[in-house]
């Protein structure tokens, strides 16, 4: 059977989150040859005949908390220009359809629920979006909201954790694009080493760290002493409000942070701030300062500004994983999966510069072309 004959499930934790909203909408929009796949590494000429699934081969669910439908929260992000304009009435239809597959998530205030009961749904959820779509396999994402780091002693699962419990259960693989617990769960290792799926995460690495994470080899490579590295981060919508939380705020930070600490050998001086400001809508600007020394200690400093769109420059990546990972559970691949750390600041295969990471990826694209 073809690729093009598989159909292929993507679920989303945080399904009508902006990144799910604008992968599902720009799935459709470059399905219909109406945009290009600007940012999708996978539909790049290293990837033909890779057996990806095709784009117009994926399915879209998922689990959300908020009962907003996939057309108007599409509006909501060409209103905010982060999806082109008209875009939204053009792929209503594959937003409509993609809404119906959305289940509650949880828990939710008041939810008298347990952990195991809540998997159990999540579960049934996953199993009966396959069995009605007549799904070959289908790819967990999570792309919801970043979480607190858990507190030391806690019982309950964090939310993270029981999706990606559910996932397990369900036979799926699992994609953790968040700082969030996910997989790491202490009370989740016996599955994860006994679930035989190939996973991937953790923490998309789209703006600031991608940034970083380009220029830190660069000053190793060319023996240039880092003194510090401060940065600030400025940002609006879903993300700007969960971040103005200390604890996720810290959950998010200490990725980039790591990135410096592990290509660099040491912690530079500085720290990294998250600022919400609501009305830059799901905008961010991210500024760094980098001090360094020259020859004969010559002070230096180098500044960066990223301007953008976490959303636009996720959800291409998202897809890229989505399809990877389908691939990979379908040639028998278990495990986490290191050749796609370039996706991640906190990757299954431990740091690595991003050349070398995609150098990975080239490798990783070879091997899923040579199985039958």
């Amino acid at each position: 059977m073809s690729a093009h004959a598989v159909r292929t499930g993507v679920w989303f934790i945080g399904a009508r989150g902006s990144v799910a909203t604008t992968a599902t909408a720009g799935c459709a929009a470059v399905t219909a040859g109406l945009h290009p796949a600007a940012g999708m590494v996978t539909e790049t000429t290293p990837f033909a005949d890779s057996g990806l699934p095709a784009l117009n081969s994926l399915v879209f669910g998922g689990h959300d908390t908020v009962d907003c439908p996939l057309p108007k929260r599409a509006e909501a992000l060409a209103a905010g220009g982060v999806l082109p304009h008209g875009l939204p009435p053009a792929v209503r239809s594959e937003l409509a359809t993609a809404d119906t597959e959305i289940r509650p998530g949880g828990p939710l205030p008041g939810d008298t629920r347990t952990d195991e009961e809540l998997i159990a749904a999540f579960t049934a959820d996953l199993t009966d979006f396959g069995r009605r779509n007549g799904l070959a396999r289908t790819v967990v994402v999570n792309v919801a909201s970043t979480e607190p780091v858990p507190e030391p002693g806690q019982h309950r699962l964090p939310a993270s954790s029981l999706y990606a419990a559910a996932a397990l259960r369900a036979g799926c693989p699992y994609i953790n694009f968040t700082p969030s617990t996910g997989l790491g769960a202490p009370a989740l290792q016996d599955a994860v080493a006994a679930c035989g799926l190939p996973h991937a995460g953790r923490d998309g690495k789209t703006g600031q760290t991608l940034l970083r994470s380009v220029l830190a080899p660069m000053f190793v490579q060319r023996a240039l002493p880092v003194r510090a590295w401060s940065g600030t981060n400025l940002l609006g919508g879903g993300d700007g409000a969960a971040l103005a939380d200390p604890g996720a705020a810290a959950a998010k930070n200490a990725g980039k942070e790591r990135v410096l600490a592990d290509t660099l050998g040491v912690t530079p001086e500085g720290e990294v701030h998250i600022d919400d400001v609501p009305a830059l809508g799901d905008w961010k600007t991210a500024w760094d300062h980098i001090a360094f020394d020259g020859f004969l200690g010559a002070r230096m400093v180098l500044q960066t500004t990223w301007q953008g769109c976490d959303s636009a420059l996720a959800a291409p990546l998202v897809l890229d994983l989505a399809r990877l990972l389908a691939r990979a559970q379908e040639v028998g691949l278990t495990g986490p999966r290191p050749e796609l750390g370039f996706y991640f600041k906190d990757p299954d295969g431990g740091p690595a510069a991003l050349s070398e990471q995609y150098l990975q990826l080239l490798t990783f694209a070879e091997r899923l072309r040579g199985q039958k």
